[in-house]
């Protein structure tokens, strides 16, 4: 995610979401991270499952499109998985960027489970008063921010004004949660929420700050608490001052990115060995998962919305249907995200129980083909299978936000 740009990907690649560091110009000072993981960095492929496998070609091709000069490449499908990992080990971290909307829409689907909070409570009821949005703002609710249905703008009103000093670096840094708050103040809804999809940094990072405040702790804090730890993503974290790969941007070094006023839009950093994980449980929950997350997990990839051209918005997740090999139809849930250091792509079949990530440390570029590659590929592992849409992907008319709405 980056404050300034909003790059989309022709079909049948994923839509890329607003920003992942595609501006043009001059750079900025040229800074190297200080905190560089230093676990191995050698070429590996590494098997789960039979020593030859049918993913080790599409993980090649995924790789092969990577801009920065470490990847790694996770896919997943029943019975087996495999990663692949060049100038990184399976234990490094990457940022993801905007894939971290994932998560957090998971923390609002398990905060719903427990019995907390509800996707229909009015973000009104938890604001102060004077940071309510004017216009409809007292109508948004929590599955609407998660679901970018809310109509708030891509960005806070006043970030960019603030990100000029570290534009090239990390223009999120001197946006603080205070400044959220200010900016929520500053903000007019000019439609219904509901009604159209309207993808938003700045919807996500108060649905964040919003879970934050229910569960009492800062948004890492809760998110490792209630997710990353039940799950066993024992690297995940949205902490900035741990080892990870160092990011480029344009081949130039850049610092970690840190996003304190929106952490729940794109503070997350992962490796490969907990997105393997991540999207294994995914597709399907583990036995030792309490009932809450399991409701949580199926939670996330019900469709709350119709996004123009078709596909449909669940919690964070885009679903996308497309035609199998023997003529059936299967969805496609996806996220892609990038930092000014890094690009991510995450996506599954629920039908196909298929998954596949993939991770570089360099920013998205307009001529990059990374992300979109990885949606191919996942795409067609999926048709490989025969395959229906599931019922966790049903589509509802557009405007609908639940089943019941």
């Amino acid at each position: 995610m980056s404050p300034v740009s909003s790059d989309t990907a022709s079909r049948p690649g994923p839509e890329r979401e607003p920003g992942p560091g595609a501006s043009a110009g001059t750079t900025g000072p040229d800074t190297a991270t200080d905190n560089t993981d230093t676990t191995d960095s050698t070429d590996t492929e590494v098997p789960t499952s039979r020593p030859e496998s049918a993913l080790s070609l599409p993980l090649e091709t995924v790789a092969a499109t990577a801009p920065g000069p470490a990847v790694a490449v996770v896919a997943v499908r029943v019975g087996e998985s495999r990663t692949l990992c060049r100038g990184a080990s399976a234990a490094t971290r990457f940022e993801l960027g905007s894939v971290t909307k994932t998560f957090t829409a998971l923390l609002l689907a398990e905060a719903v489970a427990r019995g907390e909070l509800d996707h229909d409570d009015p973000i009104a009821e938890r604001l102060p008063a004077a940071a309510v949005p004017e216009g409809y703002g007292d109508r948004i609710t929590l599955a609407h921010l998660a679901s970018h249905t809310a109509g708030l703008p891509v960005l806070p009103p006043g970030l960019l004004a603030r990100a000029v000093p570290r534009f090239y670096t990390n223009p999120y840094e001197g946006f603080t949660p205070d400044h959220l708050l200010h900016a929520l103040s500053q903000t007019r809804v000019r439609h219904p929420p509901g009604q159209r999809v309207r993808y938003s940094n700045f919807g996500v990072g108060v649905l964040g700050r919003l879970l934050s405040d229910a569960a009492g702790a800062p948004y890492g804090e809760a998110l490792a608490t209630r997710i990353l730890t039940p799950l066993g993503l024992a690297d995940s974290t949205c902490d900035p001052e741990l080892p990870q790969a160092t990011g480029h941007w344009h081949g130039r070094p850049r610092p970690p990115w840190r996003i304190p006023g929106l952490p729940g839009a794109g503070a997350l950093r992962s490796s490969a060995r907990d997105l393997q994980r991540y999207l294994e449980v995914l597709l399907s929950p583990p036995p030792e998962a309490d009932e809450t997350l399991c409701t949580a997990l199926h939670d996330v990839t019900r469709p709350r919305a119709t996004a123009p051209g078709g596909d449909r918005m669940c919690l964070a997740w885009k679903a996308r249907t497309h035609t199998a090999r023997d003529g059936g139809e299967f969805d496609l849930l996806f996220h892609s995200g990038g930092t000014r250091g890094f690009t991510s792509f995450a996506g599954f079949c629920p039908a196909a129980r298929v998954g596949l990530a993939a991770v570089t440390n360099s920013s998205p570029t307009l001529r990059g083909t990374f992300i979109r590659t990885a949606y191919r590929t996942l795409r067609d592992l999926a048709a490989e299978i025969p395959a229906r849409r599931t019922r966790s992907t049903a589509q509802y008319p557009a405007g609908r936000t639940s089943p019941d709405s």
